[in-house]
C-alpha cells in the first residue's frame, strides 16, 4: 500500500458562509476564515476544504458558478483569496477547492453565449434537446432540487438540461473544448498554489447519447442510468489526471453519488490514474416513506453492513473517505447520536472514536468537533437552501401530505441543519457576526462553543484533538486493516485494527442504557488508547457498557 501525506492526513470542511463573518455584513467570507485559522492549527488538522468561494449569483449557495477565476463579492476578493492560502501554509496547512464542473451558473458567459442561438460557437457547451411537443419536455427526468430536470429556453425554442436548479445548466463534457476549458482552469489554481480538489458531483459529467424516460419515482422520472457512472466517465478523469492533476502534488476526492466499493476502485483505485479517493454515501443514504425526508434512523446492524463492506473491500485496492456530516447532511450528533443534552458529548465523542479509528482519510464538517446539533426549525419560512424550500413546496405546497406528517421529517434531513453559523462563543449571534447572519445561530450557542471547549480538556474539541494526535503517532490506525466484531449486535459497533505491529480494539456504544460486554482474551490488560467515560482497565473482562461508551484497547 503507497503511502502519501494525504493518507495520513485529518480534512476540516468549512462552508465559508457560516464559518466566520470578519465585515460584519453577517456572511462569512474569506478574511473571516484567515482570522480562525490559528483555532484550526491548535485542532491539528492537516488540510481546509473549502465549499466553492468561486463568482456566483447564489442560487444555490455558490455552487452556482459564473466565473472559476473570481471570488464571490460576499466572500471578499481575489487578494483576500492569496492572503488565506498563504497564512495557511505558513502554519502547514493545505488548502483543498471544492471543483463544480458538471455544471455552471445561467449566468456564466459561457451559457450566456450558448443560449444566444443554434449556431453559437459555445452552443455544444450545454446539453440542449428539441421538446416533444408544445409544452413537453425531451423526457420526464426530474431534478434533485424538484420539478423537471429540463428548462424551456424561448430564444432558441429548445429545452437545456439541468440536473440541479435551473440557474444550474449542465456542461457537455463530450465537447473536447468544454474539457480543454475546464483543465486550463484547474490549472490556474494548482499554479497559484492550492493543494488539491475536492470535486462536486463528478460521477454525473458524462450522460448517454440516449436520453429516454426513466423509472417514474414520485412525480417524475429517474435519470440516474443515464447520467451517473456514464459511459465516458472514467476516460474524462483519465484525461484530467494526465493534462493537470498528475503534474502537481495535490489530493484529490470525488463525490460520487451512486459509487459501489466496485466502482470506487475504477475511480480511487491505487493504479487507476483518476482520483485519490470518493465519497460514498451509503450510510447516508436511508430513505422513508418521503425518500430522503425521514425521521428514521438507520438500524445499526445496516450501518455496520455498510461501513464494513467498505472498509475491507477497499483495503489495499482503493482509499476510503471517511465522515458522518458535511454541508448537505444533518448534524452526525443528532442523527447518529443523542443530542439531549445529557448524552449530546458523550455520544459525539463516541461517533468521532467510531470514525477516526477506521482505515481511509476522516473528514471534520465546521462545529462537529464541538458536537454542534441540528437547529430546532418550527416553520419552513426558516429554511434558506433551495432544497429544502423546493421540497416543503413539492410534498406540500400541493397537497401531496399534511404539513403535520412531513414537518418532522424534513426538519430532521434538511440540509440548512449543517449551515447554521459555526458557534465561536457565547455572544451574540454565537460570535459569528457582529450582524444580523444570512441564516439563524442555533440558539443553543449559549451551551456549545468553541470558546468554552477549548478551555475545557474534557470537552468534546479536546476529545477531537486527542484523536487527531493519535492517528499521527499510530500508523496502525492510517494503515491497519479492519475486522468486525459482533456484526449482529443492535447496540454495539465493535471492531479491530491489525498492523505496524499493533492491534487495536475499538468498542464504541450505540445505546442509550448498560450494554454487557466481554473484551477479547487478547486484549485482557491492554492499555487504554483513549476513552469518553475514563479509561477502562482492562484486567476484567466481563464489563457493562454504560450509555453511548467509547474506548479503544492497543496490543503489541
Amino acid at each position: 500500500m503507497n503511502r502519501t501525506w494525504w493518507k495520513e492526513a485529518v480534512i476540516y470542511q468549512i462552508y465559508p458562509r457560516s464559518f466566520m463573518d470578519g465585515n460584519g455584513d453577517g456572511i462569512g467570507d474569506l478574511k473571516g476564515i484567515t482570522s480562525r485559522l490559528d483555532y484550526l492549527k491548535y485542532l491539528g488538522i492537516d488540510v481546509i476544504w473549502m465549499s466553492p468561494v468561486y463568482k456566483s449569483p447564489n442560487d444555490d449557495n455558490g455552487y452556482d458558478i459564473s466565473d472559476y477565476q473570481e471570488i464571490m463579492e460576499d466572500f471578499g476578493t481575489m487578494e483576500d483569496f492569496d492572503e488565506l492560502l498563504s497564512a495557511a501554509h505558513e502554519r502547514g496547512i493545505r488548502v483543498v477547492m471544492d471543483l463544480v464542473v458538471n455544471h455552471t451558473s445561467d449566468e456564466h458567459k459561457w451559457f450566456a453565449e450558448s443560449r444566444k442561438s443554434k449556431d453559437n460557437a459555445y452552443r455544444d457547451y450545454y446539453i440542449w434537446r428539441e421538446g416533444k411537443g408544445a409544452d413537453a419536455p425531451p423526457n420526464n427526468w426530474g431534478s434533485c432540487f424538484g420539478g423537471s430536470a429540463w428548462e424551456y429556453d424561448g430564444e432558441t425554442g429548445m429545452y437545456y438540461l439541468h440536473l440541479f436548479s435551473k440557474k444550474q445548466p449542465d456542461l457537455n463534457w463530450d465537447n473536447p473544448n468544454v474539457r480543454r476549458e475546464v483543465f486550463d482552469m484547474m490549472t490556474w489554481w494548482c499554479e497559484k498554489g492550492i493543494d488539491g480538489f475536492r470535486m462536486d458531483v463528478i460521477s454525473m459529467i458524462s450522460k448517454t447519447k440516449e436520453m429516454p424516460d426513466g423509472e417514474v419515482n414520485g412525480r417524475y422520472g429517474c435519470f440516474d442510468p443515464y447520467c451517473i457512472h456514464g459511459p465516458n466517465v472514467h476516460a474524462y478523469l483519465q484525461e484530467m489526471n494526465r493534462e493537470v492533476l498528475s503534474k502537481y502534488d495535490i489530493m484529490t476526492v470525488g463525490e460520487t453519488a451512486g459509487v459501489t466499493t466496485e466502482s470506487a476502485k475504477q475511480y480511487a483505485g491505487e493504479n487507476a490514474k483518476e482520483l485519490n479517493m470518493v465519497f460514498q454515501f451509503e450510510h447516508v443514504s436511508d430513505e422513508g416513506k418521503y425518500g430522503k425526508w425521514t425521521d428514521e434512523r438507520m438500524p445499526l446492524t445496516v450501518l455496520k453492513k455498510i461501513m464494513s463492506r467498505w472498509q475491507t473491500e477497499l483495503y489495499g485496492k482503493a482509499w476510503n473517505s471517511l465522515f458522518w456530516d458535511n454541508h448537505d447532511q444533518p448534524r452526525a450528533v443528532s442523527r447518529f447520536g443523542d443530542d439531549r443534552p445529557q448524552y449530546r458529548e458523550l455520544s459525539a465523542k463516541m461517533l468521532a472514536t467510531c470514525l477516526h479509528m477506521m482505515q481511509g482519510t476522516p473528514y471534520i464538517y465546521q462545529g462537529e468537533e464541538l458536537g454542534m446539533t441540528n437547529y430546532p426549525f418550527i416553520s419552513p419560512d426558516e429554511f434558506r437552501d433551495i432544497e429544502s424550500v423546493h421540497a416543503y413546496e413539492e410534498w406540500c405546497g400541493s397537497g401531496l401530505v399534511s404539513h403535520e406528517e412531513f414537518w418532522p421529517c424534513i426538519a430532521a434531513r434538511s440540509r440548512d441543519n449543517a449551515r447554521t453559523p459555526m458557534q465561536w462563543e457565547d455572544a451574540q449571534e454565537g460570535g459569528f457576526t457582529t450582524g444580523k447572519p444570512w441564516i439563524a445561530v442555533n440558539p443553543n450557542y449559549r451551551q456549545i462553543n468553541a470558546k468554552a471547549e477549548t478551555k475545557d480538556p474534557s470537552s468534546v474539541f479536546h476529545y477531537y484533538k486527542k484523536l487527531i494526535a493519535l492517528r499521527k503517532e499510530n500508523p496502525v490506525i492510517v494503515y491497519g486493516k479492519y475486522e468486525l466484531l459482533l456484526p449482529d449486535s443492535e447496540e454495539l459497533f465493535v471492531y479491530t485494527r491489525t498492523g505496524e505491529g499493533k492491534k487495536l480494539l475499538v468498542v464504541c456504544s450505540f445505546a442509550d442504557r448498560q450494554v454487557p460486554f466481554t473484551i477479547p482474551d487478547e486484549f485482557a490488560g491492554a492499555s487504554c488508547l483513549i476513552a469518553n467515560r475514563g479509561e477502562r482497565n482492562c484486567g476484567k473482562q466481563e464489563i457493562v457498557l454504560e450509555p453511548y461508551e467509547a474506548f479503544v484497547l492497543m496490543v503489541d
